[in-house]
């Protein structure tokens, strides 16, 4: 049985710049009679740079842009390095190592348990009509024989329209828990998930709704409709992009024609940074060629914990709540979500199991002067813990170039060859002043790199680190005793290489 109940652990850095005001500060404040509504639009692999008001050079994004200065920008909000893992994250407030995972086994995309608690599960608390539209990822990474018992639907989803996980091949579409349409036309998903969005929030526009809209792009394979193909300097995957930025101008069109926009709050962002293999050479993205995002500033991409991996586009809209043409420089993640949500929603949230993000509220209302500066937040690949930050400073812990923790991403592929990398002794960077995580000044700040690695070694006595399991990591399945090392699925046998030919 599912318990509501939380207790916040280790929260996240939070530093906000100086665009919000004092008067700023007081918007949206003061707490309505209704409960607000929510609406996340998360997209697939798309880049930190792959917005116009995040510089994009050749990507028109005017809806977003337009967003963003009637709302918050977000320029140091956080994702994880894959796709599973950011949702797990995002739907339950944790760090992915610290979730528990059907037959108690650390997936590379996590099978979320059924006992994990939902921020979809909280708000039904609270009367909230809750939908998902898109990609869900959490019952198994695959588009069939996945587990039906951890679907949306199963986990605090009224309704659910969309396909199991990503779509590399192909994408099933699903209504609810019914296969409608095997091997769907992808350029029309975009378009469909937007409009049944639209539909279920004009439905319930009388009560509380909370709608998750995960889009399967711009994960490849890439494709947009006939109105977008074709039309981007960018290519194919400017098309996309593109589409998307139109399809979430409908989502905020419709909220104002419904009259609900002063009492609700969108949140656009991403699972990850951009998708290096899909780009010539694994370069940032930037050819009409390429089917990968750009990072723009930041180093590297997906599947890394240098900043182009995790740390993604994020825009917050809410008229009259949301202080207009804000940009907040903290570090915020998905896992505050589940908290932030709760928290306006004055929802009852479980208290016996710990939870890794915030209540940023005072982010929300630009309240960056209530922010405290000495939080940490922690960068897991699969479950190695390979890199901290608090404020300015991030340390990147030495490891091997193929640390065991990483597999199967050890040796990575995803990434260009210049960032597989391994560091010998503390890499200390300053990402206010070297965002592309280029030089080592660990000598120079001998004191922040003590307070960064007792930090880290705090972090692995509670949750864990590829050689050990946390106090507080979680295994709810029956078994054996509790596991030492974190229990990761055995390696794949490689193929034996066929004989050259004489």
């Amino acid at each position: 049985m599912k318990h509501f109940v939380y207790i916040v652990a280790m929260n996240i850095v939070m530093f906000c710049g100086s665009s919000g005001t004092e008067a700023a500060a007081a918007v949206g404040a003061a707490n309505t009679a209704a409960p607000p509504n929510f609406v996340v639009i998360f997209t697939d692999d798309q880049g930190y740079q792959d917005v116009g008001c995040f510089g994009s050079p050749d990507i028109r994004t005017p809806r977003l842009d337009t967003m963003a200065t009637q709302g918050m920008k977000f320029t140091s909000f956080y994702a994880q390095p894959v796709c599973g893992p950011s949702r797990a994250a995002l739907m339950t407030g944790c760090y992915p190592m610290r979730v528990a995972e059907r037959g108690n086994t650390k997936q590379v995309h996590p099978i979320l348990h059924a006992d994990e608690i939902t921020v979809a599960e909280v708000l039904k608390t609270k009367g909230y009509a809750t939908a998902c539209f898109g990609k869900w990822d959490l019952a198994k990474h695959a588009q069939s024989g996945f587990f039906m018992d951890l679907f949306p639907t199963r986990q605090g989803f009224d309704y659910f329209f969309g396909t199991p996980t990503s779509n590399d091949g192909v994408a099933n579409l699903y209504r609810n828990e019914e296969l409608i349409e095997p091997k769907s036309n992808m350029a029309t998903l975009t378009k469909r998930y937007t409009d049944e969005a639209i539909g279920f929030m004009k439905k319930h526009k009388d009560q509380p709704f909370f709608v998750y809209v995960p889009h399967t792009m711009p994960h490849t394979r890439l494709d947009a409709s006939a109105q977008f193909k074709g039309k981007s300097t960018r290519g194919l995957y400017g098309d996309v992009i593109e589409e998307i930025d139109f399809n979430v101008g409908r989502i905020l069109d419709t909220i104002e024609e419904m009259g609900v926009a002063k009492n609700t709050y969108v949140l656009f962002t991403s699972d990850n940074g951009p998708w290096l293999i899909k780009n010539k050479d694994h370069a940032d993205g930037h050819l009409p060629g390429d089917h990968g995002g750009s990072a723009g500033p930041l180093r590297s991409g997906k599947v890394s914990t240098f900043e182009g991996g995790v740390r993604v586009p994020t825009i917050l809209w809410g008229p009259d709540r949301v202080p207009a043409g804000t940009t907040c420089d903290s570090i915020a993640s998905t896992m505050d979500v589940l908290p932030t949500f709760a928290a306006l929603a004055d929802a009852e949230v479980p208290t016996d199991r710990v939870i890794d993000g915030e209540d940023i509220r005072h982010l929300f209302h630009g309240n960056f002067n209530t922010a405290t500066a000495d939080k940490a937040y922690f960068y897991y690949l699969r479950v190695h813990l390979q890199a901290v930050r608090q404020g300015q400073w991030k340390l990147h812990l030495p490891r091997d170039k193929e640390p065991v923790g990483a597999a199967p991403f050890s040796r990575n592929q995803h990434i260009g060859p210049a960032d597989r990398i391994g560091f010998a002794g503390p890499f200390l960077v300053d990402l206010q002043n070297d965002p592309g995580e280029t030089t080592n000044v660990a000598n120079q700040n001998p004191q922040t790199v003590q307070r960064l690695l007792t930090l880290a070694e705090e972090m692995r006595e509670d949750l864990g680190d590829y050689d050990r399991v946390g106090r507080n990591m979680r295994f709810f399945d029956a078994g054996d005793e509790r596991p030492t090392r974190p229990p990761v699925p055995a390696p794949r046998a490689r193929r034996p290489k066929k004989p050259a030919a004489k």
